[in-house]
């Protein structure tokens, strides 16, 4: 599995934006795409339309969507109605701007979406305003890579994490 993140740009200046993290640990199983409401990149529109893509985004009531919690896999299940995606994308930006983007992009609505089920709250405490349960693009990385087996991956980026927050 790979992660696309999808990502504002104003997080690209940030210095509290854990997306880099993602990218430095997972190297080439992860790859940032910068965000344009009017110019979608066009390889992430081919593989979305291929069935390659689930989106890691809170789901509503109205889209198709897939809840893990702590104990689901996302390779399989017990009926194996849990499908698996070459990819996973997930918005990197604050929660606030992460809406927006969703809100502003037709073809991420049509995405199925992982909802995250965490069992612990967020360790990270760099941003203020965040959703209640959320988790920075770095832990959701970690809790997803735990999910499809990579226990010693998302270990070595949690780890990551808490030396950059150290910091």
């Amino acid at each position: 599995m790979q992660f696309i993140l999808l990502t504002h740009s104003r997080e690209l200046v940030r210095a509290s934006n854990t997306g880099q993290i993602v990218l430095q640990v997972l190297g080439e199983r992860a790859r940032l795409i910068e965000w344009h409401r009017k110019l979608p990149d066009t390889k992430l529109l081919t593989a979305i339309d291929a069935g390659k893509v689930g989106l890691v985004f809170p789901a509503d009531d109205n889209s198709p969507s897939l809840n893990l919690d702590a104990t689901a896999s996302l390779n399989s299940s017990a009926n194996n109605a849990v499908p698996s995606f070459e990819y996973l994308l997930l918005i990197d930006a604050t929660w606030q701007e992460a809406r927006k983007m969703y809100n502003q992009s037709p073809y991420l609505k049509s995405l199925v979406k992982v909802g995250l089920q965490p069992t612990h709250a967020s360790i990270y405490p760099l941003r203020r305003n965040q959703l209640e349960g959320g988790l920075c693009t770095a832990e959701c990385v970690a809790l997803l890579l735990k999910k499809v087996g990579e226990a010693g991956l998302a270990k070595q980026l949690t780890e990551c994490l808490m030396e950059f927050i150290e910091r």
